[in-house]
C-alpha cells in the first residue's frame, strides 16, 4: 500500500464519527431488558457477548439469564444515539446518565455497568 493512501486511511479512521448513546440487551425468552451507556455503540455488543460467553460479565442477573437461556435468546439494539460533538466530556456523561435513567424508568429495566 502506498504511503499516502495509508496516511489517508489512518486519518479517516481517527476522524470517524463514533455513535454514543443508550443500548439495550433483551431476552425475549424471559422478557427481561438491560440498558447501558455506550461510548461506541457499534462495538458494545461484541464486548458484552465476549464477557457473557466467558461467564465473567459483571452484571450478575444478565449473566444468569444468559446461562439459563443461551446466546440465541439475546438481542442487542441501539435505543438512542446522543450527539455530543459540541459538549465537554462532563456534559456528555451527564446527558448519557440522564437518558439512561429515562429509559430505565420507561422500560423498567436494570442498568448494565460496563
Amino acid at each position: 500500500m502506498k504511503r499516502e493512501r495509508r496516511r489517508q486511511l489512518v486519518n479517516d479512521y481517527k476522524e470517524r464519527k463514533v455513535a454514543r448513546g443508550i443500548f439495550a440487551v433483551r431476552c425475549p425468552a424471559s422478557g427481561e431488558v438491560w440498558l447501558g451507556i455506550g461510548r461506541s455503540l457499534d462495538n458494545m455488543r461484541n464486548g458484552i457477548w465476549f464477557a457473557l460467553r466467558l461467564g465473567t460479565h459483571p452484571c450478575k442477573s444478565l449473566q444468569a439469564a444468559w446461562n439459563a437461556h443461551g446466546e440465541e435468546s439475546f438481542v442487542y439494539e441501539v435505543v438512542e444515539e446522543v450527539g455530543g460533538d459540541d459538549m465537554t466530556p462532563y456534559m456528555l456523561q451527564s446527558l448519557l446518565k440522564e437518558r439512561l435513567q429515562h429509559w430505565q424508568a420507561e422500560w423498567n429495566a436494570e442498568a448494565i455497568r460496563t
